[in-house]
């Protein structure tokens, strides 16, 4: 019994590297060709009887232009993708700490790299097919720095299955670093006429309501980007299902014509083949009376034949005839 469960859950763990593979395969699949190719291996994961397999194969997403060339980059700069994820993982350590020095080598370095993937990812995708625009460019480059400021940006986008774009937090990293300890940021001139503290209180909570006020509009702006995004790639994904759905309709509508064709043609012979049968039985049932007439005929014959052989006295030979 339990060797039975153990290759139970071989073929389950199996089947899982299976799907896995596929969905790898599928979101490294340029968008043009991608539900085409998600819906032959779903098709052929019903085939095989695996009904949950084809389910999570039919449920991905086509992912967008951008999105898609930052997973072909992922999955094919591996030892730059490791790179890339152990800078931001330093990029990000190094903005908790404050390290100054640090975070300003470590934000150069990051436009360098960040410039230079993009550039690969648009030089990956050209190599297979498809341009990039400036805009799908930025939105590589906006990917890349939300995997630096993100710990679960970076995960997604070394799963390699992005659907969308990502976009970095308003607030990680700055450009310019922060004022190194022990170092006093210079205070701004006092003017002639300073407010009085409760002035400045009011004021300093104005500033903070609006800098509040903006950061909200920034992560609702984000957030909108994002669901449009999401929209815009569904809204191709349907349209791909929709063409496909139309082209499986005109082959279908083809083959019923062809189909009702051949059924017109068989009904012809059909009629020609019973008209042929009801003259033939009609030439069967006259020539089935003109031989009961003859017949008859023949044996009216012979019996004047002997009768008139008898009357003469005259011995006469047996006739035989065909019917008697």
């Amino acid at each position: 019994m339990q060797r039975k469960g153990g290759r139970r859950g071989d073929t389950g763990a199996r089947d899982t590297e299976a799907v896995e593979r596929v969905l790898d395969e599928l979101y490294g699949t340029p968008p043009s060709a991608f539900v085409a190719r998600r819906e032959e291996r779903a098709a052929a994961a019903r085939t095989d009887g695996r009904k949950e397999d084809a389910r999570r194969i039919h449920a991905a997403r086509r992912p967008t232009l951008a999105a898609w060339a930052a997973n072909l980059l992922a999955h094919s700069r591996p030892e730059e993708t490791r790179r890339f994820l152990e800078l931001g993982q330093a990029l990000r350590e190094a903005h908790r700490t404050l390290d100054a020095a640090g975070l300003k080598e470590l934000s150069a370095q990051r436009r360098r790299i960040v410039a230079a993937l993009s550039r690969q990812a648009a030089q990956l995708a050209g190599e297979a097919g498809q341009r990039l625009s400036q805009a799908a460019q930025r939105e590589v480059e906006s990917t890349l720095r939300a995997v630096l400021a993100d710990p679960d940006a970076a995960g997604q986008w070394a799963g390699g299955r992005l659907e969308v774009s990502l976009t970095p937090p308003s607030a990680f990293p700055s450009d310019t670093a922060p004022t190194a300890p022990g170092r006093t940021a210079p205070r701004p001139k006092a003017s002639r006429t300073s407010p009085g503290p409760g002035a400045k209180d009011e004021l300093a909570e104005r500033r903070r309501e609006r800098r509040e006020e903006l950061a909200g509009a920034e992560r609702e702006a984000e957030r909108a980007g994002r669901r449009l995004r999401e929209a815009r790639a569904e809204q191709a994904d349907a349209r791909e299902s929709l063409n496909t759905a139309d082209d499986e309709l005109a082959r279908v509508r083809e083959t019923v014509t062809a189909a009702e064709e051949r059924l017109r043609a068989a009904h012809e012979d059909r009629d020609r083949a019973e008209r042929g049968r009801r003259e033939a039985k009609e030439r069967d049932r006259a020539a089935a009376h003109a031989l009961t007439a003859a017949e008859r005929e023949a044996r009216a014959s012979a019996r004047r034949v002997d009768r008139l052989g008898g009357r003469a006295g005259h011995t006469t030979r047996s006739i035989e005839y065909p019917y008697s």
